[in-house]
């Protein structure tokens, strides 16, 4: 006989099943809840003293007073400017057409310039202004009229700084 249940068997596997009815109702357990929440707080608080902050990074940013007083700048100085339309202007003079991606005319200009600057021992400096709507493809192609030149030393104008 099943203890409860007024009925009686002898299947031997009947006396050892548990009754539902015996079981006591599961109850919700907060205790490993706890335990999980400060894990996740010990983890973030930990992470957080690990980050190093922007002061910290010894990132100095460029100024006029980190260059010496005696920094010796290249002698000959080039304003190279795109229009929008895909000209190209050196110190004021046009050259080649707006569709010439190879500038032959601006690249033989650059190699007389950097020849006659490098047999007077001194250095080239370039700076490229670009209007926003000259195009990417088009300053792509002045740096390699620039390279092949021969001319290392490029510098970009930004917006807002006069030529």
């Amino acid at each position: 006989m099943l203890p409860g249940s007024g009925v009686v068997t002898d299947d031997p596997l009947m006396k050892h099943r548990l009754h539902v009815e015996s079981l006591p109702m599961p109850g919700f357990q907060i205790a490993p809840m706890i335990d999980v929440v400060f894990v996740i707080m010990l983890f973030f608080m930990v992470m957080a003293g690990l980050q190093r902050k922007e002061g910290e990074l010894g990132l100095r940013l460029p100024s006029g007073s980190l260059f010496p007083a005696n920094l010796k700048m290249p002698d000959e100085e080039l304003l190279l400017e795109l229009a929008s339309d895909g000209s190209v202007m050196l110190n004021g003079e046009s050259f080649d057409t707006p569709s010439s991606s190879k500038l032959p005319e601006l690249r033989r200009a650059l190699r007389r310039i950097q020849q006659s600057v490098a047999a007077q021992h001194s250095k080239v400096l370039a700076t490229v202004h670009s209007e926003p709507e000259a195009g990417f493809q088009r300053v792509m192609d002045v740096l390699d009229a620039l390279h092949v030149a021969g001319i290392n030393y490029v510098t970009f104008e930004v917006e807002g700084a006069s030529p």
